[in-house]
Formats: C-alpha cells, sequence, structure tokens
C-alpha cells in the first residue's frame, strides 16, 4: 500500500534522505526507525506530498499522495500533534476536517470515542490539552476518513504507559483489519510490541530492513558471565562473532551452543537468552553508531 522507491531529497549542499526504498504491505504494521535528523520525517513529508523530492517518488494505494482524489478520506496522516489551531475545541478541529473530506459528522463522535476522549474534553480548547490529549486528538483526525493506510510520526509521544497500551491495541487492530501502517516511534519495545516488519534509517540511508523476526529474533543470544572477556574469546575461539555489550555479550550463536562453549572454558554464565529479548534496541544502536551523538566517557 506504500512504495518509496529512491527517494533522495537534497537541501543545498545537504542530502537529508539519499537513494530511500521501502515498501509497506497491507496488513502490516511497518516501524520506521533512525537516530534524530536521520530522515524519518523527511522521508514522512516527501510521502504525504508536503516536502517536494529531489528524486525518486513514493506512491500510496498506487498513486501519489497529491494524485489521490480526497487523500484524507483514504489516508491517515498524523506528523505533528500539536499542528491544531488552539483557540479550537477539539470538536470543532475535527469538524473542520470532517467538513474538507466529504464525512458525515456523525463520524466525529465515533473517533471520539475511539481515541478515548470524553465529551468535556472534546468541548474545551487545544490550548488547554496535555501533550496526550492531542496525541490522541491527532489520532482521532487520522482515522476520521476511514482509512486503509495510517502513516504516523511519533504517535506515543506524550502518553502515558496504559494510553501507549492502548494505542498499540488500536494500530494492531487496524492492521489485522488489512490496513497499513507506517509508524515512526523512538519507543523501541513498542515497536517491538506491534511492528510485523522495521525499516531502520541512518544519515538519510536505509540500513536495514524487513520482518521483525528475521532482524531482531535470528540476532543469536546475549550472555552474562563472571569474565565477560574470557567468554567473548572463547566464543570467537569457537568461531562465532561476539561482542561485548552493555547488555552482555552479543554473539551469534544459538544459548544453547554458547553455554557448551562456556562450560568448556569454565566460565560461569549467570544470564543467557535469545537475542531477540532486547533485540530491537540492540540492533537499532549497532546500526546508527555513527548517527549517535553521544560518546562513551
Amino acid at each position: 500500500m506504500i512504495r518509496v522507491e529512491n527517494l533522495t531529497k537534497r537541501y543545498g549542499s545537504v542530502t537529508a534522505v539519499d537513494g530511500a526504498t521501502f515498501t509497506v504491505r497491507p496488513g502490516t504494521v511497518t516501524g520506521f526507525l533512525g537516530p534524530n535528523g536521520a530522515g524519518k520525517s523527511t522521508v514522512m513529508r516527501m510521502l504525504t506530498g508536503l516536502t517536494p523530492p529531489t528524486s525518486g517518488h513514493a506512491t500510496v494505494l498506487g498513486r501519489a499522495y497529491r494524485d489521490l482524489p480526497n487523500a484524507g478520506a483514504h489516508v491517515g496522516v498524523m506528523l505533528d500533534a500539536s499542528a491544531q489551531h488552539p483557540g479550537r475545541t477539539g470538536r470543532e478541529a475535527l469538524t473542520l476536517a470532517s467538513i474538507a473530506i466529504g464525512v458525515p459528522r456523525t463520524r466525529v463522535d465515533e473517533v471520539l470515542r475511539l481515541v478515548g476522549l470524553t465529551d468535556d474534553e472534546a468541548g474545551r480548547r487545544v490550548r488547554t490539552y496535555s501533550l496526550g490529549m492531542r496525541q490522541r486528538l491527532g489520532l482521532a483526525g487520522a482515522f476520521l476518513g476511514e482509512p486503509r493506510v495510517l502513516v504516523l510520526d511519533e504517535p506515543a509521544n506524550g502518553l502515558d504507559p496504559q494510553g501507549i497500551h492502548w494505542m498499540r491495541g488500536l494500530l494492531r487492530d487496524f492492521a489485522d483489519r488489512g490496513g497499513a501502517v507506517l509508524l515512526s516511534s523512538h519507543l523501541l519495545a513498542e515497536v517491538q510490541a506491534v511492528a510485523d516488519d522495521i525499516v531502520v534509517i541512518g544519515r538519510g540511508r536505509i540500513v536495514a530492513q524487513g520482518p521483525v523476526a528475521e532482524l531482531v529474533d535470528g540476532l543469536g543470544a546475549i550472555a552474562r558471565s563472571l569474565d565477560d572477556a574470557a567468554l567473548v574469546a572463547a566464543l570467537e575461539a569457537a568461531g562465532h562473532a561476539a561482542a561485548a555489550t552493555a547488555s552482555g555479550v552479543v554473539v551469534e550463536a544459538e544459548p544453547v551452543d554458547v553455554a557448551r562453549i562456556a562450560l568448556a572454558a569454565g566460565i560461569v554464565v549467570t544470564d543467557l537468552r535469545p537475542h531477540g529479548a532486547q533485540g530491537l534496541e540492540d540492533l537499532f544502536l549497532r546500526l546508527t553508531a555513527d548517527d549517535a551523538r553521544e560518546v562513551a566517557a
């Protein structure tokens, strides 16, 4: 339902996005990950027609977003939940949007219930909303036209744990009914919990993409021991790539093989599990290390 092909955006001598290519399949949630400044928002703005690409193209439902007749009725977009007139009430904002895309005003009440905003909250001025309430209002706007595709940039920002859990169920249900979701988020655990596929961008280039099960669950094992340096040496001597990280020793081998190697080397292992348990965070940090602002002391 979403296809991005060789999408590039340059601002003078700066290349913000460099040949991005990926797809979002019907019936799936695709997590779109990358450090700040990596190009995620630029890709999403090009996808939704807000920023013209320098080259390449992106389509939604088989057409460029700008060429979709009444795009808001088919594609739900939330790129900035704060982009609402602060002097309007939540209900007024949604009512105006319903008029613009030609859906019945009764749909306003439906989406308000969907996102959990009460009648009292819907009647308040947006300027009085908390960040979490603005996120819910933005999601209500995205669902207003009964879309087949959702494009969401940091929709969980400002939500409490219960709200994040609710949003996960909302997106999962949408995808399970055949919809396609492109979800940008910094909450890696939530992405891992809800996403079918992930796309990782770093310095404007796609550095990894594919099903979560292949990219994360297939990473091997993670272990802690009384002597991690010795464990790394023993694993490498046995032909397995291994590295000591803050989370433990990450190794491209099954946990049972790690246990056997440690036992043979006389190393006491204190923790051993499939890497998938913390895999998305470690994968993200490894693939985007060059973009990290923080350096080890």
